[in-house]
């Protein structure tokens, strides 16, 4: 079965009071306004409601009150926004924004607005041309399309604000992350890692979308905002580091995109977030750790300065992106309150780290993984297993956990219930065989080399919906799924978490002890992350997208009924995927 590099190559107002509130991180939120005006939910990421009517006693009761067809066959990926009285859904490319009337019967649609997007976007998508959401602010609704646009757009009207090209496709360049906004700046990255881009992030003005800085991810401190008597990395010390980290000209074609999900701290002025892999996926062609890929850099939103970066797995043998969401809390460790940030990376370590510093306090395995024994607190470096490491000289490395599809997607985004104490994750449980081949970049083609089929991790099962206690470390319970989970999940003050399968199951669990409590078919695989919310009529609702698509667009096999040469079977491990699942875009709202 061809791998997923293989195919990559192959195919190609809310009130001012309620934006207020959300500035603050999650723990000093003091009250649940109903909404959801960020991917996120708050600043923190934590993806916590205070809502909580629904509650294991009453969970099994839910049921469908609204459904809408987004008319698109591709990865429903992100979560719809909820202000005030209006639901807003970004569906895949072409990357249209609805606005639905949540006051009336079957809530209608209060506008549609269809950007622009240029079709020579989705032959450069590495991962099916998805869209991770929007984002509210000052009245506006701010996305990017695929084709590396930012789009600001009058939440009640529907009319274009402004739109700003930030991206170059042609450089293989695409944007399907969801923004940031912080006080009036709107912030966005790239995806293209498999395309040898260089990294950066962009801040634009929110009232006019003009640029305000760009901050690279690799290169000379000067273009990384990494300032003198500013910037201060908790482990590493000197100038350049991200340059010096790299041979020769490398740095200049070497990834580090950034597609995932940002988080800031208003108390700190920080925003966090996760950089991609290098390129290419041969590791002996760019000698050293690599810096700033695999990494969390904490960047001032103002002028984008670079304060601390700590990088999770250097010179990246394996393609561990480290794109996944950067959740803020402040929790005690070993009987000390820290700020906090907890991260959960592809290499499959769950890290607990100061937010304020960088420093790692934490770092223990979620998932099965054997690229590395541990992570040494002292030096924040992995302690490799060296039979583990890849490159075009060593042939082929067999069964290498977890695989390039991580221990979890960046694309799933974790929860976590202050009411708890307790993240909630969805996890992949597959290894790899990892090949690697000299390559060549060539502007807006892939720079991979590699060929990484899968197999199923230890015990069977694929996939499974966990709870992790990162005051200590480990797993509270989990629950075990046939396929590899890639939704996201919501944490509500009812305790009660939800989260879908990738075989199209909707569940909700109790918060504290993992029992699933009920289960809905939406037909297509759920890769999106869920949402809830008080509707105009006082009564609390939870929204999911349904949509197979992300990467097992490309290993799910048969799942195209519109494509007459869409017959692949699914992957090896997954065979009986496409039995259970089909491609097609729904918005599903349940309730009591």
């Amino acid at each position: 079965m061809p791998s997923r590099l293989a195919a990559r190559t192959a195919v190609r107002a809310v009130f001012a009071a309620a934006f207020a509130l959300g500035a603050l991180p999650a723990h000093a939120q003091t009250r649940e306004d109903g909404q959801w005006t960020m991917p996120g939910k708050d600043y923190a990421a934590t993806r916590y409601s205070g809502l909580n009517t629904i509650t294991p006693a009453n969970a099994g009761r839910l049921k469908p009150v609204w459904t809408f067809s987004t008319g698109v066959l591709r990865g429903h990926e992100g979560q719809p926004l909820v202000v005030g009285s209006t639901m807003y859904v970004v569906t895949p490319w072409p990357d249209v924004l609805y606005a639905f009337d949540l006051t009336k019967e079957g809530f209608p649609l209060r506008w549609k607005y269809r950007p622009d997007v240029d079709q020579a976007a989705l032959g450069m998508a590495c991962c099916d041309a998805i869209n991770r959401g929007a984002f509210y602010a000052q009245g506006k609704v701010v996305y990017n399309t695929l084709d590396g646009h930012t789009i600001a757009v009058d939440a009640k009207t529907g009319r274009e604000v402004w739109n700003v090209k930030v991206g170059d496709v042609s450089n293989g360049e695409t944007m399907p992350m969801a923004p940031m906004i912080a006080g009036n700046r709107v912030i966005v990255g790239p995806s293209g890692g498999e395309y040898g881009i260089r990294g950066w992030t962009k801040a634009l003005d929110l009232a006019t979308g003009a640029p305000a800085w760009t901050g690279y991810n690799v290169g000379p401190d000067a273009e990384v905002l990494a300032r003198p008597g500013t910037f201060k990395a908790f482990y590493d010390q000197g100038k350049d580091l991200a340059l010096r980290s790299w041979p020769a000209d490398a740095w200049k074609k070497a990834g580090a995109p950034v597609w995932g999900w940002l988080s800031y701290d208003p108390a700190l002025d920080l925003v966090y977030f996760g950089v991609g892999n290098p390129g290419p996926y041969n590791p002996e062609q760019r000698a050293g750790d690599n810096k700033w890929t695999n990494s969390v850099l904490a960047r001032r939103p103002g002028d984008g300065s670079l304060i601390w970066a700590y990088q999770f797995t250097p010179n990246d043998n394996w393609d561990y992106d480290s794109n996944a969401e950067m959740i803020l809390a402040d929790l005690t460790i070993k009987g000390v309150k820290r700020k906090t940030l907890v991260h959960f990376d592809k290499n499959g370590f769950a890290y607990t780290m100061d937010r304020t510093t960088g420093e790692v306090l934490l770092a223990e395995k979620y998932v099965f993984a054997n690229w590395a024994r541990s992570i040494d607190l002292k030096t924040g470096r992995p302690v490799l297993d060296t039979t583990k490491q890849t490159g075009a000289s060593r042939g082929t490395i067999n069964y290498i956990c977890p695989s390039l599809e991580g221990g979890k997607s960046p694309a799933s985004p974790a929860a976590y219930s202050p009411q708890t104490g307790l993240f909630y994750l969805a996890t992949v449980n597959m290894c790899m065989n990892y090949a690697t081949e000299k390559t060549t970049r060539l502007r807006g083609t892939p720079y991979i080399g590699a060929t990484t089929p899968y197999t199923v991790g230890p015990g069977g099962n694929m996939g499974a919906f966990v709870a992790w206690d990162a005051t200590t470390g480990h797993r509270v319970w989990e629950i075990k799924e046939k396929f590899p989970v890639w939704s996201g999940a919501v944490a509500t003050a009812g305790n009660v978490v939800f989260y879908g399968t990738l075989d199209g199951w909707f569940r909700a669990a109790d918060a504290r002890t993992g029992k699933v409590l009920w289960s809905f078919k939406v037909g297509s695989g759920v890769v999106a992350a869920p949402i809830t919310f008080k509707g105009p009529d006082g009564k609390q609702y939870v929204a999911v997208y349904s949509g197979i698509g992300g990467d097992w667009a490309l290993l799910s096999g048969d799942t195209r009924s519109d494509d007459p040469k869409d017959v692949r079977d699914p992957a090896d491990y997954a065979k009986e995927l496409g039995r259970h699942t089909s491609q097609g875009g729904m918005v599903w709202v349940f309730g009591l």
